[in-house]
């Protein structure tokens, strides 16, 4: 996943109004644009609309922590805090770890009650391995999976099912999701990219059915994210299931990344906003624009926000200062969740 700036600019582009939307965003031009669930809710919608008022002018700030493992899981924001004296306006949290779920689901309330958006992934281990980074890396059978009857079939459903519990804890206490599932699913490295775009297209699928129509999550907005190094229009399931966009690749700057950009652009057009779904250097705001108009940048935790050789202080703290970039207090406080 490490590309040099040399390597980033080689990468070749390939050729309404929400409902709900609030008076902010009414009158601030923001393009028209509806979530593919129809029946999504109030703060879904006001945070889709928010979402779209943005795109294209400014970029929301965002980092994944690390998680209960080592037991410290607030220590980016705490890093950011002291060294920038501001916060992110995206907290990202990861299913990762069965027995942290629950306090997963907490730390997503307290940033929502706080004012902040949450962001959500899952490192999905093998359903018939078990949970883990290193397990979601191990190869499952796909084609066996998606025909009922079959044993991977049936330990596929049991995990969809769980996660969609924890999702429906997040629901029912209001809080919309910015929900990134099968991240980086043009790769080979996650098991579900590993059976190529039509095995992953038929899971994203069945995942957007389950959650969307038989758990009834209202609460999410489903985010689709290309690993950097291949981002084929092959593997896109369409609009009617995708509501934001993005790629990633971990560059060694802090260029834009405009050819990755015009990749994913070219496949969506202007149908969905386009974001830098995970980052290590944060993109150089003075540098974004039209051609690299990332909706929001989500910097990976531990070395990947503080190492030197990534980000050093002194240009996070310019960064998160700069009028291009929304922290977590700018936003609107209707995007409070209560």
């Amino acid at each position: 996943m490490i590309l040099t700036r040399r390597d980033a600019l080689a990468l070749t582009a390939v050729a309404g109004v929400a409902q709900g939307l609030p008076a902010w965003a009414a009158g601030s031009g923001a393009r028209a644009g509806t979530l593919c669930n129809p029946q999504a809710s109030a703060a879904a919608r006001r945070l889709y609309a928010y979402l779209w008022s943005q795109y294209g002018k400014r970029t929301l700030t965002g980092q994944q922590e690390q998680g209960a493992i080592p037991p410290n899981p607030n220590r980016e924001l705490a890093y950011l805090e002291q060294v920038t004296g501001r916060l992110p306006a995206i907290l990202g949290l990861d299913y990762i770890n069965p027995p942290d779920n629950d306090a997963v689901n907490a730390r997503a309330t307290e940033w929502a009650r706080a004012g902040g958006i949450v962001t959500l992934c899952w490192h999905w281990g093998a359903p018939d391995i078990g949970t883990g980074y290193e397990n979601s890396k191990q190869d499952f059978d796909v084609a066996a999976a998606l025909h009922v009857g079959t044993a991977q079939h049936d330990v596929m459903m049991r995990d969809l099912d769980e996660t969609a519990r924890l999702l429906a804890v997040l629901r029912g206490r209001g809080i919309p999701v910015l929900w990134r599932p099968f991240h980086e699913f043009s790769g080979d490295w996650f098991w579900w990219g590993k059976h190529g775009p039509d095995a992953f297209k038929a899971l994203w699928a069945l995942m957007y059915d389950r959650f969307t129509h038989v758990h009834k999550l209202d609460n999410l907005i489903w985010v689709l994210g290309w690993a950097g190094q291949n981002v084929d229009p092959a593997w896109y399931p369409g609009r009617a299931s995708v509501d934001v966009a993005g790629a990633d690749i971990y560059a060694h700057d802090h260029g834009n990344l405009a050819p990755m950009f015009a990749q994913v652009k070219a496949i969506v057009g202007d149908d969905v906003p386009i974001c830098l779904h995970e980052n290590g250097p944060v993109p150089d705001p003075a540098e974004l624009g039209p051609s690299a108009d990332w909706l929001w940048f989500m910097t990976w935790h531990s070395r990947w926000l503080m190492g030197d050789d990534q980000n050093r202080p002194d240009q996070l703290r310019r960064d998160y200062n700069t009028t291009r970039f929304i922290t977590r207090d700018e936003l609107p406080a209707s995007l409070r969740t209560r």
